[in-house]
């Protein structure tokens, strides 16, 4: 796998369902500028299924939140036409608000209790979905899931679930754990790369890289970080991935952040690359609508971090 210099691409409509549509010209504008500020040469194109609660055994992927198969194709025609990599990452998220992490259900399967059997099943038919997306459009990675933690220990359902996607999709397979959780997936060898969620303490990038590149060299795969970033908020960075963090509002923080960063990794010659969270597809200039200089959340369009990015990914030797 050649070095990801990424950023991720969320689809949404942002606060208006019924705003501009998922390859509409509002959205291929947000991507070119995404493209050109932070350098990057991949654009990890996000979108989000949904089900009520962590205890669902239903999932929801069709509807006005989320991209129909032509809305998909078409845009990531568009990203490869402007010179972009395309990895396709279907997510999936509660309803409730409660984070994807907490899915869970009993082991061992009740009468009148929601089964992992069940869910599992309708997790297939979503992924199934973006596959048969990936292997039409020549997307050159899929994401078969993100930072589903509860789900992870359930080896035998996933290991069928990539079974089945190889079927459908013949490029490279990864899945995206989160922060900490590298070494307790066991089923990583059947995938083609490992990938995880760095949002990892400022300070804490050595201590951590060390842990990960054991699992690396455990199972001999390709590793990238799927998702990485801190908001610019003064003090947030000691838990970056805290997306309810309120603090005073410091520009430089995320910069600080992301140098160091960059400065642990760039010594493991097994981390090949890193991908932004997140730009978002309804917002040209990478913001949903407040100027750069008001938004203490993780977009980096004209903030010093997005210079930080950008002299990287241009200087990065790794490429």
């Amino acid at each position: 796998m050649n070095f990801v210099k990424g950023f991720t691409f969320l689809l949404s409509r942002g606060r208006n369902s019924h705003g501009p549509g998922f390859s509409s010209q509002e959205t291929k504008a947000s991507l070119l500028q995404m493209k050109e500020s932070t350098g990057c040469d991949t654009a990890v194109i996000a979108f989000e299924a949904l089900q009520d609660t962590p205890q669902s055994e239903e999932i929801n992927y069709k509807g006005p939140f989320i991209p129909t198969r032509d809305e998909l194709l078409d845009l990531i025609a568009y990203a490869h036409s402007i010179g972009l990599r395309v990895f396709l990452k279907p997510m999936l998220n509660c309803k409730n608000g409660v984070w994807r992490a907490h899915i869970n259900f009993f082991d061992l399967e009740v009468v009148c209790e929601p089964k992992w059997s069940k869910w599992f099943e309708s997790y297939e038919k979503y992924l199934l979905f973006a596959a048969e997306i990936a292997e039409s459009s020549g997307c050159e990675c899929l994401i078969i899931g993100c930072e589903m933690v509860q789900t992870e220990r359930k080896e035998t359902y996933w290991r069928e679930l990539i079974a089945q996607a190889r079927k459908v999709y013949k490029g490279l397979l990864a899945y995206n754990t989160d922060k900490y959780q590298e070494t307790e997936v066991k089923w990583w060898d059947a995938l083609d790369v490992i990938s995880s969620s760095g949002y990892y303490p400022f300070g804490k990038w050595e201590e951590n890289l060390d842990r990960i590149e054991a699992v690396v060299k455990k199972f001999g795969l390709p590793f990238f970080f799927a998702e990485c970033g801190c908001m610019c908020q003064k003090g947030c960075s000691v838990a970056p991935n805290d997306w309810t963090y309120k603090g005073e509002l410091d520009l430089d923080e995320q910069a600080r952040y992301f140098a160091e960063m960059f400065s642990a990794c760039e010594k493991r010659d097994w981390v090949g690359g890193f991908v932004f969270w997140t730009w978002l597809s309804f917002a040209v200039n990478g913001t949903p609508g407040d100027a750069p200089e008001k938004n203490a959340g993780y977009g980096v369009f004209s903030k010093p971090s997005e210079k930080v990015i950008r002299q990287w990914y241009d200087s990065c030797p790794q490429a």
